[in-house]
């Protein structure tokens, strides 16, 4: 079936130009008044990204002239911060980029370049401190190194989630918790700041704001680390609060830093508070700024459902792996006195545990991001519980029930339900009832799919049965209230011809019989001639207002169906028409022996069909001859065939279409056309219920 081009067209349109909720700018939350920008702020987006990236190269560069090895770079946060710096700097540049508008691009960058001063200026101290250089320059670079990247982790990154992704907070009743951010960044920049920060290598000095009663404010400091997770805590309730709001195309957005945030803060979680935690776990935070450059700009890379299902089922997995191996190890450790014993044991039980779980978490999470396609059942129950609610509940319900972004029910190349925003894909799926197509479901493809996938095809192939059905229903019923309009409407305009010809003709007439009548006895006493010629007049006007009535009549109904019958009549008629327009003779005979008593509607439709049939043979045709045969069985059939020539497909007039009313009108069939031997106007009418 044809995809109906238009609707879907209007309906990518929309899901192009619409924009994030509560963002009256475009769908990446850019202002409309911010587009078409001067490109110098995209030049300095670019310049300090760049900036960024050279200070990086730079911190490598000098690395390698200290000496430094990989370990040495690592216990200096070189590769961590340099790895953060060239992330944060180069994301956040090309988000500026692409929308200059979005404060987020600048935050990026701006937390890019404080994680890559730290990681020049780390290997920089050190080679002042092995050239001697002067005590000033010494403590100031160690300083700069210090207080550079906690404003990038304390700040910038916290500030940038909750603004996430249009660059406004969620809501006005969500500044408190952006000014507690920027009011409480500080503390973070003392903790880091205050301390001995020299320790990377023997004979680098503290920095300029190290105190001797740094140990003294431990309790600041531990409320400090509590105040960095409470800030993450409040970005990512930000980001699920705008992900149960969102529409479709939002969703997607928010899945990629939902993820990335959720694997950063369970690897940031030990780094804060057990000692001994590798240094490596820092290298998750650039997950932060990849997800969030792909979201804003290119948020359709692949199926981020797909990434997320695996990922959270995986998660739970290992989640439950090391709860279920840490209480087996509590328990096994006082039955099995041998470790290797103890650790076969505990494996195997593990094991045991984890393989049926897998496919129920599996499901769990499929059911969350791909709805319920794995349970035809119940979506074909649920689009059940909405078929009285009307199309738009059912399709409502398909979508739900399917996690997709898009779907539409379009009847007749138009689109009369839809839901949800259309992306770049759409699928027809053809909905048939009774071998024919009735109309096609329309269906957004989720982000990075290119084709419906079994399991999907599956379920809209259980769906696609009632959902015809209804729409076969909702078809019948608007003809039904067609039908009824014009029934109603037909009836009224012969009201109206009636009433126009009883008050324009016998009206008129039979007004002036009552005054020729009046006038004619007041003249008989006095002037018989006169009252004579009134009289006369009187009889002519009467027999006027008789021909009216009659003709009245004869319009109601034809007066031989009740002086001959139906056959009778039908027999006048073909004897009167027994000349064509052109002068020459044409045999018109009648078949039709045994017809059982009819109704008079029925009657009506038949005579009127069979004689404006004749009459066209008569008018239209150069037949020598016609038969009018009329059968009944379980049908009552009226057939008009004739001998004329044939001569090409035939052009519906007023008479074709008043034939084709009236059979309509009482549930009949009609078809008229040329044939190998002729012309031939069939009309067939059910008589089971008559």
């Amino acid at each position: 079936m044809t995809t109906p081009t238009e609707p879907v067209a209007a309906a990518r349109t929309a899901g192009r130009s619409g924009g994030w909720p509560g963002s009256p700018g475009g769908r990446h939350g850019l202002p409309g008044g911010q587009r078409g920008l001067p490109g110098g702020r995209r030049g300095l987006a670019g310049a300090l990204g760049g900036f960024a990236a050279a200070e990086v190269i730079a911190a490598l560069v000098l690395s390698a002239v200290a000496g430094w090895g990989w370990q040495d770079m690592l216990d200096a946060f070189v590769v961590t911060n340099g790895l953060m710096g060239l992330t944060f700097g180069l994301c956040g540049a090309v988000i500026a980029w692409h929308r200059p508008g979005n404060p987020i691009g600048w935050l990026f960058i701006a937390d890019g370049i404080g994680h890559a001063t730290t990681a020049v200026t780390m290997p920089m101290s050190q080679l002042l401190a092995d050239a001697d250089a002067p005590m000033v320059a010494q403590r100031l670079v160690v300083t700069l190194a210090m207080a550079a990247w906690p404003w990038s982790i304390g700040l910038f990154l916290p500030l940038s989630l909750l603004l996430f992704p249009n660059g406004r907070l969620l809501s006005p009743r969500w500044r408190w918790a952006a000014a507690g951010i920027i009011a409480t960044s500080p503390l973070f920049t003392l903790e880091m700041t205050l301390g001995d920060g020299g320790g990377t290598a023997e004979g680098i000095p503290p920095g300029y704001g190290s105190v001797s009663w740094y140990d003294d404010l431990s309790w600041l400091w531990t409320l400090t680390e509590v105040r960095g997770l409470i800030a993450l805590l409040l970005a990512i309730t930000s980001l699920l609060i705008r992900y149960r709001r969102a529409d479709e195309m939002g969703r997607r957005q928010l899945l990629w830093l939902l993820l990335a945030s959720v694997i950063v803060f369970l690897f940031i979680t030990p780094w804060a508070f057990v000692a001994g935690t590798p240094i490596l776990v820092l290298l998750a935070i650039p997950l932060v700024p990849v997800a969030v450059a792909v979201a804003i700009v290119r948020y359709q890379l692949l199926d981020i459902r797909l990434v997320v299902s695996r990922a959270l089922t995986w998660a739970l997995l290992s989640l439950v792996a090391i709860g279920a191996y840490a209480a087996l190890a509590a328990v096994l450790g006082s039955l099995i006195s041998s470790r290797g014993g103890r650790s076969a044991a505990v494996t195997v039980l593990v094991a045991l545990i984890i393989a049926p779980m897998l496919p129920w978490l599996q499901r769990l999470v499929d059911r969350a991001l791909y709805g319920d396609r794995r349970d035809p059942a119940r979506v074909a129950s649920r689009v059940g519980e909405q078929l009285s609610a009307g199309l738009p509940g059912v399709v409502a319900a398909v979508r739900s029930a399917l996690r997709f972004p898009y779907i539409a029910l379009a009847v007749d190349e138009s689109v009369v339900a839809s839901d949800g925003v259309a992306p770049d894909v759409v699928v027809p799926v053809e909905l048939s009832y009774g071998g024919t197509a009735v109309g096609a479901l329309l269906v957004g493809l989720r982000s990075g799919e290119y084709a419906l996938s079994s399991a999907d095809r599956n379920v809209l192939a259980l769906v696609a049965v009632p959902l015809a059905v209804a729409v076969h229903a909702t078809r019948l019923s608007a003809e039904l209230q067609t039908s009824r309009e014009k029934l109603v409407s037909t009836r009224e305009e012969e009201r109206r011809r009636l009433r126009r010809d009883l008050h324009d003709g016998l009206g008129p007439t039979l007004t002036g019989v009552a005054f020729t009548a009046d006038a004619a006895a007041n003249l008989m006493s006095t002037d018989a001639l006169k009252a004579r010629e009134l009289l006369a007049t009187l009889r002519a006007d009467t027999r006027t207002a008789i021909a009216d009535v009659r003709r009245l009549v004869d319009d109601l109904r034809p007066p031989a169906l009740d002086e001959l019958g139906l056959v009778g009549a039908l027999r006048q008629r073909a004897d009167q028409l027994s000349f064509r327009a052109d002068g020459a003779s044409i045999q018109v005979d009648v078949a039709a022996d045994g017809l059982p008593a009819l109704p008079a509607a029925l009657e009506v439709a038949a005579y009127r069909i069979a004689t404006e049939a004749l009459t066209n043979v008569v008018k239209h045709s150069r037949a020598t001859s016609a038969v009018l045969a009329l059968r009944c069985g379980s049908h009552l059939e009226v057939e008009v065939t004739d001998d004329g020539p044939p001569n090409g497909a035939w052009t519906a007039g007023v008479g074709l279409h008043a034939m084709q009313e009236r059979a309509a009108e009482l549930g009949g069939r009609f078809e008229a056309g040329p044939s190998p031997s002729g012309g031939v106007v069939r009309a067939r009418f059910p008589l089971e219920h008559r």
